[in-house]
């Protein structure tokens, strides 16, 4: 007798210790999946705000097209004009300087033009092309701006101030 009271209690023991793992399991499962979707939902959130934020700033930036055409505008007009007394200081010098620095000034009067160009595309630009028109307008500008400080320091080089 006492010996089935032991088994029973044994079995009982064992089905108690048996059962409560799969419980705890489907509950450890059911909270593993609440979390697994909790970041789900945040990941898509987190990724819709992404979208809207880069969409914003491409906003902001076309909203800028305007401002940012004026300034270079004003930035070619100031290099043209330091390229016209540049040009006169040449005409100034002597026939060798004059022959050596055309090809130089034509260069710069080419990349003028390209910027000018690319300010004009710059103006009329759509709101998908304008970071492209803006990076190539920048780009020439820079070019140019750094071509005419060769050429600056060339003349002087050449021409006695």
């Amino acid at each position: 007798m006492r010996t089935n009271l032991v088994i029973t209690f044994m079995s009982v023991a064992a089905f108690v210790v048996g059962c409560k793992p799969a419980a705890e399991k489907s509950m450890t499962d059911t909270s593993i999946q609440a979390a697994a979707d909790k970041v789900a939902t945040k990941s898509r959130d987190a990724e819709q705000a992404t979208k809207e934020l880069t969409q914003a700033k491409k906003e902001y930036a076309y909203a800028q097209k305007t401002e940012f055409v004026s300034e270079k505008q004003t930035q070619l007009a100031e290099i043209d004009r330091d390229l016209l007394i540049l040009s006169n200081k040449v005409e100034a010098a002597s026939e060798a300087t004059k022959a050596d620095a055309k090809p130089k000034l034509q260069a710069l009067r080419d990349q003028s033009s390209k910027l000018n160009r690319q300010l004009d595309e710059a103006k009329v630009a759509t709101e998908t092309t304008w970071e492209n028109v803006k990076a190539g307008s920048s780009k020439a500008y820079d070019e140019l701006k750094e071509g005419f400080q060769h050429s600056r320091q060339w003349v002087s080089d050449k021409i006695a101030p």
